[in-house]
Parts: C-alpha cells; sequence; structure tokens
C-alpha cells in the first residue's frame, strides 16, 4: 500500500516506539486544547511534562496539530488502540493524567467535563472512581456539568443575550403589528392589479406558445435539411473510401504478382536435400546421397533417445526420397 493513504496519525503510530504511549499523547493533546486561557506553548510544555516518561520516539509538535483539526477519525483510533493495549493500572494513571491536564486548579471547560467521562468510560473506570481521582488530584469535588442546551445556563453566562431578546421581541410585535396595516392596504391595491395582470399574462403566454411553434417549425425543417446533407455526405465519403479500397487492392495485385518469385521446382527441392545446387551430375548425386546417408542413417543413434532416433529416421526417409527421384530424373 501505498504510504500516500495513510493519515498523519496513522504515520505517527507506524513510525512510533511505543503505539499507545502515541494514542495516549493524542488523547492527552485533545484535553489540552480544550483547556481555557492557556497558550499553545504552555499546553506542550504541560503535555511534556506529563508524558516525559513516555517511550513514543517521535516530537509532540504533529500530535498537537492532530488534536487542535479535532480529527475524530484520528481519535477514535486512538481510543481504540489505548482501550486495547490498557492495563487496570495504566488505565487509572491515563486518567490521571488527563484530569492533571485537564485542570491545575480544579477549575474545568465545559468541554473537558465529557472528555473526561468519555476516557473513564473508554478505559473502565467506574464513575465514582473518577470522582474519587478528581477531588485527590484537585481537591475539589467532579461537579456534573452544566447543560448548554437549558435557558438556566445561559441566563447565568451570558444574561444580556436575555434582555436584549425580551427588547427584540417587543419590537418585533410592534412591526409585525404595522406590517399588517401596510399588508392590508397593499392587498386591496393587489385586488385591484390582478385581473389585469392575469389578462396581460395570457396574452403573453399566447405569444410565447406561438414564437415557441415557429420555432419548432423552423428547427424541424432546419434539422430535415441537415439529415439530408449529412446522408449524401455518409454516401460520397462510402463511395470514396470503396474506390480507394479497390485501388489498394489492384495495387497489391499488382505488387505481388511483381514481386512474388515462382515456386522452386521438384528436382530443386530435391538436390537442396542433398546439398547440391541446380546444374549438379548423376555422379554428384551418388557421392553426395553416400555421404549424407553416412552422417544421417538411424542407426548412427541407436544409442540416443526414441525421439532422437525418430528425427534421424525422418531426415534419412527425405534424402533417399530425394536421391531416388533425382536418379530416375537424370
Amino acid at each position: 500500500m501505498s504510504i500516500a493513504r495513510f493519515s498523519p496519525f496513522e504515520l505517527l503510530l507506524l513510525k512510533s516506539r511505543s503505539q499507545v504511549d502515541t494514542a495516549t499523547l493524542l488523547l492527552l493533546g485533545w484535553v489540552l486544547v480544550h483547556r481555557q486561557h492557556v497558550s499553545e506553548g504552555q499546553r506542550r510544555r504541560r503535555l511534556a511534562q506529563v508524558t516525559a516518561q513516555f517511550r513514543h520516539g517521535h516530537e509532540l509538535g504533529p500530535v498537537m496539530s492532530i488534536a487542535h483539526s479535532q480529527d475524530l477519525h484520528a481519535i477514535q483510533l486512538a481510543a481504540e488502540v489505548v482501550r486495547k493495549e490498557c492495563s487496570k493500572e495504566r488505565s487509572l494513571s491515563v486518567m490521571h493524567q488527563a484530569i492533571t491536564v485537564a485542570t491545575d486548579d480544579g477549575d474545568i471547560s465545559l468541554a473537558n467535563h465529557y472528555i473526561l467521562r468519555f476516557l473513564a468510560d473508554l478505559l473502565n473506570v467506574a464513575p465514582a472512581t473518577l470522582g474519587t481521582l478528581f477531588q485527590e488530584l484537585t481537591g475539589q469535588p467532579l461537579r456534573p456539568p452544566e447543560d448548554p442546551s437549558r435557558d438556566a445556563y445561559w441566563q447565568t453566562h451570558d444574561p444580556a443575550y436575555y434582555a436584549q431578546k425580551a427588547q427584540e421581541e417587543a419590537d418585533a410585535a410592534q412591526r409585525e403589528k404595522a406590517s399588517q396595516e401596510q399588508a392590508e392596504q397593499q392587498q386591496r391595491a393587489k385586488a385591484d392589479k390582478q385581473q389585469e395582470k392575469k389578462q396581460k399574462q395570457q396574452e403573453k403566454k399566447q405569444q410565447k406558445e406561438d414564437a415557441r411553434r415557429a420555432k419548432a417549425r423552423a428547427e424541424q425543417s432546419s434539422a430535415e435539411q441537415a439529415r439530408a446533407e449529412r446522408a449524401r455526405a455518409e454516401q460520397a465519403r462510402q463511395e470514396q473510401a470503396r474506390q480507394e479500397q479497390a485501388r489498394q487492392e489492384e495495387a497489391r495485385r499488382r505488387h505481388y504478382q511483381r514481386s512474388s518469385p515462382p515456386p522452386p521446382d521438384r528436382t530443386t527441392r530435391a538436390l537442396a536435400v542433398l546439398g547440391l545446387t541446380p546444374g549438379a551430375s548423376k555422379t554428384d548425386v551418388r557421392r553426395a546421397y553416400r555421404r549424407m546417408a553416412q552422417l544421417h542413417h538411424p542407426d548412427r543413434f541407436y544409442s540416443e533417445s526414441e525421439h532422437q532416433v525418430a528425427l534421424a529416421s525422418a531426415r534419412f526417409q527425405r534424402i533417399k526420397n530425394a536421391y531416388d527421384y533425382l536418379m530416375q530424373t537424370y
């Protein structure tokens, strides 16, 4: 598989000396990016302090970049690696580190409330154990997170929003009343113009229909002319192609007649089998036969394989046939 198909986090896992340490780094980085009022430099220094004993063997920068990107696929993969590889003791250690980087003074962001509970569930850490560990590390109890989906949350955190919302509702009511009065006036004026507009629309529609029909007739006539032109052009092209093919066939026939040598006659082939050229005498034929018979007689190949003996027999038979033919011809 090409390396370009791996995600940045998958590449980190492949290069890591300890995949579970790299996966834990990403989960802790995920917690750190949700810390409020903390600079990026402080996040990296805190992560380096907490994970000083890790054996991952790579820089923290790429891990923090992935955490900032909120790559849920990478976070899910990291969670799977940690869940698979962590023992009970290591799970408690990871939760300890997560609480440490989530808050050093007990103040925890809303997002990290849910992230810590997610990690506890991932690592099979009971809620009571999570609460105890949080209080031991921060000196404060882990209270339930506020619910941002309820009005009470925003009334506490953004009271100006609700005051503005009440004023906007009063303004909207006033605008709606004025709008209704204006709408009634417009409705009466619209009713007067509606009939006239309808008549104009019908006339315009009829004009468009007439124009469409005229255009359709013109396009049909043009299309028929184009088809006729294409048919004539195709017929001319086919006729030209037939003529060109006939010329090429005639040229090939003439070339073949000029270039094809006459086939050799049987006497020439027989002389070639004995290694002789046309014009050889009868004495030459006898000498050549004796020489070829001695070289290719099957008895010389009795110690060879059956295939070799068969080949020798076939060669000797061709030599004898050529000799018999030549002796009858001369």
